[in-house]
């Protein structure tokens, strides 16, 4: 498979919904490092995130959320101490561990039935969870134990050939 690197754009952005609406993944910057998405509710499409990781299946994946209407439906119970934290922090870097609803898949949750939540700083992650109208996987897009990518290089270095697409939002702040 050939990996495309896109600039970010509207013409970008629709054609990772396009690739995320299939069942395959896009890889996307957030304000620390590039992400791997996949629709969360595509139970072949999140395997195939633990496939691209080498990523224990017993592990949770996090979730970017577009606000917190959105967090709120992803989970059984937001404490206020959550509330309170991600009043404080939201938008931005903190990922909210919480215990994850009925409604999401085993596999995203983990052994302990948890999925981490943020809602992102970087305009790009949020117009792409909003353009697709759903939650996106927020893992860093590499493998198990290698470094975090901060640039698109980084990140078709590891995943060229793997991913379809890397929207390219420059260099990341890490």
């Amino acid at each position: 498979m050939e990996t495309k690197v896109l600039k970010m754009s509207k013409g970008a952005l629709d054609e990772a919904v396009n690739i995320l609406k299939s069942g395959s993944p896009v890889v996307y910057p957030t304000e620390t490092f590039y992400g791997l998405g996949v629709d969360p509710y595509n139970e072949d499409a999140v395997r195939r995130v633990f496939e691209i990781k080498g990523r224990e299946e017993t592990k949770p994946i996090s979730l970017i959320v577009k606000d917190m209407e959105m967090a709120k439906e992803l989970v059984s119970d937001f404490p206020p101490w959550a509330m309170a934290l991600a009043e404080e922090f939201w938008p931005g870097p903190l990922t909210i561990l919480l215990r994850g609803g009925r409604d999401l898949l085993p596999l995203l949750t983990g052994k302990e039935g948890r999925v981490g939540l943020r809602i992102s700083s970087n305009q790009w992650a949020m117009r792409l969870v909003e353009s697709f109208g759903s939650p996106i996987t927020a893992t860093s897009a590499n493998r198990s134990g290698a470094p975090s990518p901060v640039a698109a290089e980084d990140v078709l270095a590891g995943l060229g050939g793997i991913v379809p697409l890397i929207l390219d939002g420059g260099r990341l702040s890490g």
